[in-house]
């Protein structure tokens, strides 16, 4: 029981380093120092500043323990019923869902794994697929879809015609 306190205050301690707070809140947590891995399931909500995402499960990947270095998160890896808010570099808003998706905070970048929609909130730019790629650090983007469910792009053009000399 102790080790598991340990554990827990540990990965909680990591978690919340760079002055960002991490809250995550679930009806069960599991974890394994020894691999780097904690498991949260049962209604999981993470806040972080405005970042939002909940889920049926929440596994976070840890680096190795080292003497010199504090553990920081490699992956979180979201399953079941998943949405999420992220606010970009760039202070643009994003919400979105899948069945999965993988968050790689070293490099910035999502994998959105079954029926992926994500939506830019100030362009209302939204994006369905099967997988969804996206690296902020690039700007990249990358969407598959599958032969029953293609990839749909849906922008709101601005229907506002100006006449500028064309209809005289």
């Amino acid at each position: 029981m102790r080790n598991l306190f340990i554990l827990l205050f540990f990965t909680t301690s990591i978690l919340m380093a760079n002055s960002n707070k991490l809250i995550i809140d679930a009806k069960n947590f599991q974890g394994n120092d020894g691999k780097g891995v904690s498991i949260f399931t049962g209604d999981v909500k993470l806040r972080k500043q405005q970042d939002k995402l909940d889920s049926d499960r929440l596994e976070v990947y840890m680096s190795k323990k080292t003497a010199n270095q504090k553990r920081v998160p490699l992956r979180y890896v979201a399953i079941g019923n998943v949405s999420f808010t992220i606010i970009s570099q760039n202070n643009k808003q994003y919400e979105g869902k899948g069945n999965k998706v993988i968050y790689y905070p070293q490099e910035a970048r999502y994998v959105i794994i079954g029926n992926g929609f994500i939506k830019e909130k100030v362009d209302d730019r939204k994006v369905y697929g099967d997988k969804i790629f996206i690296n902020q650090k690039t700007g990249e983007a990358k969407v598959n879809g599958t032969e029953n469910k293609p990839v749909r792009f849906i922008i709101n053009l601005d229907d506002n015609k100006k006449d500028n000399g064309a209809n005289k």
